[in-house]
C-alpha cells in the first residue's frame, strides 16, 4: 500500500465551493481500481489549507489508473480551479519500522 500526499491551497473564500466540489469528486476517485481510501483534513492555522492523503495499493494505480482515466478529466474539471499554487504531490512507501 502507497500513500498519496498533497497540501492543497485553495484561494480564500472558495473554502466551503471547494469541499461541496470534492464531496463530487470522491465517488470518481472511490471507482478507481487499487483505490484504498481518502482522507481530506483541514488546517487550523490555515483555514484555506487542506491535506489530502489518499491510499492505493500500489504508484501506478495513481499515475497510471486514475490519471489517465476519464474520471481524472472530471475531477480535473471540478477541484484544479481552486488551487493557488497547484499542489504538489508526493507518494511514500509502506511505513518504515523503528
Amino acid at each position: 500500500m502507497i500513500l498519496e500526499i498533497a497540501t492543497l491551497t485553495v484561494r480564500p473564500g472558495q473554502e466551503a465551493d471547494f469541499q461541496k466540489a470534492m464531496g463530487k469528486a470522491r465517488p470518481l476517485i472511490e471507482a478507481s481500481p487499487g483505490f484504498g481510501g481518502m482522507n481530506l483534513r483541514r488546517c487550523l492555522e490555515t483555514p484555506n489549507r487542506y491535506l489530502l492523503s489518499v491510499s492505493w495499493n500500489a504508484l501506478e494505480d495513481h499515475t497510471v489508473g486514475f490519471r489517465q482515466s476519464e474520471r481524472y478529466r472530471e475531477w480535473r474539471e471540478l477541484l484544479h480551479h481552486f488551487y493557488d499554487p497547484f499542489p504538489v504531490v508526493e507518494h511514500f512507501g509502506e511505513p518504515i519500522d523503528i
